[in-house]
């Protein structure tokens, strides 16, 4: 378990992520908690409920340990804990928290994975932000001993398939419904940073985000993919405080945010607390036709090289936050994922990036994600380290294996993290 330290006694960040950095290569696991509505709002995709970790989270938390993690990107289901305004049933999360602790299994504390309570509504509501910004601080007061924590899960993706492809949520597909999403998601997070901050001032937010590349299939295509490779940053340069591109800046104004909301994310200054998650699927990367519609290219570049994009710009500390792969008829293409994906983080740490850890997400299987959670078919896909009956998959022993093996070889990061902490 992370040898937290206690808190309020540190308010260097630097000195905190020293702590962190110190500890050892972070090897690490989730428990799926999406919980998107669809169907205008008539159905919410609780994938704990789906999934069954409700009813077997000791269970759950035993298979962690099992599979050698010492890390879980874990919280409680937003929708399920805030009944109100400053009103909360944390019943559950006092019980599962009380025993990661026990089982010292450090919890990357997953705040919003692509849903908020029914009585909020969806990201286009103007009130989200200070609402989860209260509910984030009213966590760290309760659970103190926590320390890192992933606020709003995959900005980017959230806003995507909220109020552009019109999935989830809010199901909107319109350029303004999306900018709207995107500075109030945020927003959110930048908000719970700063509340967390206030209670825990040696906090680390691991950010939670996809990475994305798109590919023009034809010179027609060129400005499409120009134009969705600078989209693909907004969520993080906003966050980071980072001024974004004129083509975006002009995108951002003519869809409704204002010149003081965009001064808001630049007066932030939160970098030094920061770890740029970054998550990794075989659809990341994506053809742009001469009409600017996308289809999933299939790996082309790959991790190392988009990542490489993306601590370019933040120079920052990297975690590898999520991946998997379906097992495949063979039953082997989820462990060759493992391994290729592996591949790419030691060639980055080789080359320098500032690596910190590594996660298969998630510890089980998950349902429907094979049509992104908008259909409610039942259908199982096998992507986790065990299956729905809590065994072990093929990809969970060599995943036990990998952590075996490497563990001990990739000890301290501190010499790697101090030019990027002190750039910061």
């Amino acid at each position: 378990m992370l040898d937290l330290l206690t808190p309020n006694t540190i308010d260097s960040p630097a000195i905190a992520m020293q702590s962190l950095a110190s500890q050892g290569f972070l090897f690490a696991t989730g428990i799926e908690n999406s919980a998107p509505t669809i169907q205008g709002g008539r159905i919410r995709r609780d994938q704990m409920e789906e999934c069954g970790h409700y009813d077997r989270w000791r269970e759950d938390f035993a298979l962690v340990r099992e599979v050698g993690c010492g890390f879980l990107r874990y919280g409680p289901q937003f929708h399920r804990t805030l009944l109100g305004a400053g009103r909360h049933d944390w019943s559950f999360a006092d019980e599962g928290f009380a025993e990661l602790r026990r089982q010292g299994i450090t919890p990357i504390v997953d705040l919003c994975h692509f849903g908020v309570p029914d009585w909020i509504g969806d990201f286009q509501n103007p009130d989200f932000p200070a609402l989860f910004a209260d509910y984030a601080r009213a966590f760290a007061l309760r659970f103190p001993w926590v320390q890192l924590y992933t606020p709003v899960n995959e900005m980017f993706i959230t806003a995507v398939f909220s109020a552009k492809y019109g999935w989830w949520n809010e199901q909107r597909q319109d350029d303004r419904s999306y900018v709207t999403a995107i500075k109030h998601i945020v927003r959110a997070n930048v908000l719970a940073m700063q509340a967390i901050l206030q209670v825990r001032p040696d906090a680390i937010f691991i950010q939670s985000e996809s990475t994305e590349h798109f590919h023009p299939e034809c010179p027609r295509a060129l400005p499409h993919a120009e134009h969705r490779n600078a989209e693909r940053f907004l969520t993080l340069d906003l966050n980071y405080g980072r001024r974004v591109c004129s083509a975006m800046y002009e995108y951002l104004m003519d869809n409704g945010m204002t010149r003081e909301e965009y001064h808001f994310f630049l007066r932030q200054d939160l970098r030094r607390h920061c770890v740029m998650g970054n998550d990794w699927y075989v659809t990341n990367e994506h053809l742009i036709d001469g009409n600017g519609e996308s289809r999933w290219a299939g790996e082309v570049f790959g991790y190392d090289t988009v990542t490489r994009d993306y601590h370019d710009r933040y120079r920052l500390p990297v975690m590898h936050t999520e991946t998997n792969m379906d097992e495949g008829p063979r039953g082997d293409e989820a462990e060759r994922w493992l391994w290729k994906q592996w591949s790419g983080l030691m060639r980055l740490k080789r080359d320098g990036v500032p690596i910190l850890g590594f996660t298969w997400y998630s510890l089980t299987d998950q349902m429907d994600w094979d049509s992104a959670l908008r259909e409610v078919n039942g259908r199982v896909n096998p992507r986790g380290l065990y299956d729905l009956d809590r065994k072990i998959r093929t990809v969970g022993q060599a995943y036990k294996r990998l952590i075996e093996t490497w563990q001990g070889v990739l000890p301290q990061h501190s010499p790697c993290l101090r030019l990027p902490l002190a750039a910061a």
